[in-house]
């Protein structure tokens, strides 16, 4: 199987150029950070604070997890039920943060993000993919824009959503997110040494996803 790693900070656009670089190259796209939003939401659902280790890890056992891939679209399933737009919310995007630094957490999604890459070609997106999760990936990408571009990508996704927003707080958000990723002890955000680092700061949509498909293209050779 082929799998293609990208990994990057919140707002840096993964999912979407993920997802249309694996639809033109005809691979499964994997929201790993779905998983992690997943186990937020629960933990949200259930008035146990995301940043408590120890109720965070007693819950666990009750979670359920799982993904479903619909007309190449992916599902998210939480307990059995389909949680795909609820995880989007800010709230949940705060709380995924803090409950992946957990390392039990991490072992808990660990081997089911190993077993997708098994059995499909993927190209999955999320923190640690390339250095952790799938370090034998034949294609790495870091896929990073500034803070202030990607604050106000997600200022105006928040906004076209009918949602209410400050592009300070979003950027406040954006950076404390960012300071979390980076400085957890187990898996932070940085760099696989042999990734292709892409900065799409100034770029459309369109530019950046051409870019990813010309890395993997040309680090696969096709």
């Amino acid at each position: 199987m082929i799998a293609v790693a990208i990994d990057g900070p919140a707002g840096a656009g993964k999912s979407t150029v993920a997802r249309r670089a694996a639809k033109i190259l005809g691979f499964v796209y994997v929201d790993t950070g779905a998983l992690y939003r997943a186990i937020g939401l629960y933990m949200i659902n259930h008035g146990i604070a995301p940043v408590n280790r120890e109720a965070v890890c007693a819950a666990l056992s009750n979670v359920s997890v799982s993904l479903d891939f619909q007309d190449g679209e992916q599902k998210v399933f939480l307990c059995g039920s389909d949680v795909t737009p609820e995880i989007r919310a800010e709230e949940v995007s705060n709380a995924a943060s803090a409950v992946s630094a957990i390392p039990e957490v991490r072992q808990f999604l660990f081997s089911m993000q190993r077993a997708l890459a098994a059995e499909r070609n993927v190209v999955m997106d999320g923190r640690d993919i390339g250095t952790v999760v799938l370090p034998s990936a034949q294609v790495k990408i870091f896929l990073t824009a500034s803070p202030e571009e990607r604050a106000q990508r997600r200022y105006r996704e928040l906004l076209q959503k009918g949602k209410k927003a400050e592009y300070s707080e979003v950027l406040k958000d954006m950076i404390q997110r960012d300071y979390q990723d980076s400085h957890r002890e187990v898996a932070p955000l940085i760099p696989a040494k042999d990734s292709v680092q892409i900065d799409t700061t100034g770029n459309t949509l369109e530019q950046s996803v051409n870019r990813v498909v010309d890395v993997i293209r040309s680090g696969l050779k096709i």
